[in-house]
């Protein structure tokens, strides 16, 4: 008798044997030959944990003393990968816009690996990107002293969260001084305005089970990496976090929870806190329609924060 299904999505199916299946849109292979003002590795930052990341630069590269953002995909801590054909094409361009070298990291997933396994991946690249620095030429034009932490959905949340282990570790050998979530995947047992809306039981259910998959084994929505209240953050940290660009969408089901997020953090007494709302636009536009106008905007207001801090 083969397994049974425990829990499943569009996305993601969970089998009672354990193994699970995942959504796998279209990839992009990575290019050593400029396109598009970038070019694009495959490196391997944690051949043990299988942690990988791509590599974008721009053609300036060679040139000048570029800033560094840090990319780390969406997906409910259970899907995605840099390598999907949106995300690819997005962080190219990104790259080209802003005249930044882009780390995009491929963490481990949950549930076979639940938080906080992904925030230390994700971290585990701020250190290699030192260490790999002196002996990688495509690395070797990287301003460590200017590094930005980005991701849309968990991966907003997990650029908060490794912003703040860097703020703990001392020796932390990179300097971050601005994160930007895009759509940030917060959440907490307390329901939104949004999710106890007529016509929401189906995002509801989804979201709940993406949670459920991901935070670990006897918690619940109230666990530290999923309710900001939850955080046992001192003010001493809080005053130590770098500049915050939050993107939010009109239409998206998680709205209020990246508008809460930005009060949240300015409440916190977090310097300087800038909320974008994109209008017409639902989660993660930008990943399903990387050519779009709302995405070069985006792209827009993302550079224009990077060279303004």
């Amino acid at each position: 008798m083969g397994a049974s299904v425990i829990e499943s999505s569009e996305f993601i199916k969970v089998l009672s044997d354990g193994s699970v299946e995942r959504f796998t849109p279209e990839r992009a292979p990575p290019s050593l030959d400029l396109y598009n003002g970038y070019k694009c590795k495959d490196v391997t930052i944690d051949p043990l944990k299988a942690i990988t990341a791509r590599i974008f630069i721009p053609s300036t590269a060679a040139t000048t003393m570029l800033p560094v953002l840090v990319y780390f995909h969406g997906g409910g801590f259970c899907i995605g990968s840099t390598t999907w054909l949106g995300y690819h094409h997005f962080l190219g361009d990104l790259s080209a816009t802003s005249e930044s070298i882009i780390l995009s990291v491929d963490y481990r997933l949950a549930p076979e690996n639940r938080l906080p396994i992904a925030y230390e991946d994700c971290y585990t690249s701020l250190i290699w990107l030192s260490q790999q620095k002196p002996t990688d030429s495509w690395l070797q034009n990287a301003d460590l002293s200017r590094v930005f932490l980005s991701g849309d959905s968990a991966g907003g949340n997990i650029a908060h969260h490794v912003a703040l282990r860097a703020i703990r570790d001392q020796e932390c050998p990179v300097r971050i001084i601005g994160i930007i979530p895009i759509h940030p995947y917060f959440g907490s047992e307390k329901r939104t305005e949004l999710e106890t809306r007529k016509g929401s039981t189906d995002e509801v259910r989804s979201n709940d089970m993406f949670w459920r998959l991901s935070i670990p084994e006897g918690l619940n929505r109230d666990y530290d990496g999923c309710n900001l209240e939850q955080m046992k953050v001192s003010m001493s940290e809080w005053s130590r976090f770098p500049n915050v660009l939050v993107f939010v969408a009109e239409l998206d089901f998680l709205k209020e929870r990246g508008v809460t997020y930005a009060e949240f953090l300015k409440k916190k007494g977090v310097k300087k806190v800038k909320l974008v709302e994109t209008k017409d636009e639902k989660h993660v536009f930008h990943v399903f329609r990387p050519d779009s106008e709302p995405t070069r905007l985006l792209q827009k207001q993302m550079n224009d924060f990077i060279h303004s801090v």
